[in-house]
């Protein structure tokens, strides 16, 4: 045998590993492709569970931001992500999935729904399908109106960003906080905003919508925003460097976490949302997910 032909086989294993190399960067065993999106590079601590999936979230050949999938449940624990203003309008809603919880060999980009969907995105994910005729909203968790461009916008539009949440918190109080998240980035934050926007399942144990998907309790987000302007108002310290709120995502749960306010219109009445500070936002999660948490880096302190 020659050899060239001994060499052969040798280069198609390079070419393989090449190729894989290149597709390999969304789904992952970290957020090593992706940190930015972190205070310090640094993601949650304390947060591992066998079913759970970090991905660098990409879309155009490009990281936007990273979510953690709860496979099993099919929704993602949280999104994080660096807050900027949207330049722009809401895009259309045109879902995306993500191929990699799918086929691992797959693009890395997220890609649009194709009708029919293949079986094995189904049995990945959560698709479309599965909200329909639900009485269910899909909750963003990374919002579009916190992202800058155009392309930043669509790419919150993957159902790996996206939860079962009820009309009355996600048109109501949770879109209040997210606005007011975005105002107080606006006029106290001097640099780089941190978000993490998750869901926390009942405790009770899981609720279900399809049968596929779960429905989480309550909705969380807390920010991390380590420079901020020196003279805040009074009523405006307790919110940096950090804040943190839980909103309500079933008007029947307790009130020990969220109290309802009865004088709210009924539209939106028991879906309250409340703010707090980090390390209570911290301690809600440690004993609803029975794990250590500890969202930023050094609390957040630069």
């Amino acid at each position: 045998m020659s050899q060239r032909n001994l060499l052969q086989p040798s280069i198609r294993a390079l070419f393989l590993l090449l190729l894989c190399s290149l597709v390999v960067g969304e789904i992952g065993k970290d957020f090593s492709h992706c940190p930015n999106f972190f205070y310090n590079k640094t993601p949650p601590q304390g947060v591992s569970a066998p079913g759970y999936q970090p991905i660098c979230q990409r879309y155009r050949n490009q990281y936007h931001f990273a979510s953690l999938y709860d496979r099993q449940r099919r929704v993602p624990l949280f999104s994080a992500y660096r807050l900027s203003p949207a330049d722009g309008k809401r895009p259309k809603s045109v879902w995306m999935y993500e191929p990699q919880l799918a086929f691992s060999g797959a693009s890395p980009d997220m890609k649009h729904f194709e009708t029919p969907v293949d079986q094995n995105v189904i049995e990945s994910q959560a698709v479309l399908d599965d909200y329909r005729n639900s009485s269910f909203t899909k909750g963003h968790l990374n919002p579009s109106l916190h992202q800058k461009t155009l392309d930043n916008r669509k790419a919150t539009f993957t159902l790996t960003n996206i939860v079962p949440q009820k009309e009355g918190s996600n048109s109501g109080p949770w879109n209040k906080l997210e606005n007011d998240v975005l105002r107080d980035f606006k006029t106290f934050c001097n640099g780089t905003m941190y978000v993490i926007t998750g869901a926390m399942p009942y405790k009770s144990g899981d609720h279900w919508i399809n049968n596929r998907v779960s429905v989480p309790e309550y909705m969380w987000s807390a920010y991390c925003c380590p420079s901020f302007k020196s003279d805040l108002p009074n009523n405006v310290k307790q919110f940096f460097p950090t804040c943190a709120a839980v909103g309500r995502n079933d008007p029947n749960s307790g009130e020990e976490i969220v109290p309802v306010n009865k004088n709210a219109k009924p539209s939106v009445r028991g879906y309250d949302v409340r703010r707090m500070p980090l390390e209570n936002l911290e301690g809600i999660l440690a004993k609803r997910l029975a794990m250590p948490i500890s969202l930023f880096d050094n609390r957040c302190q630069a």
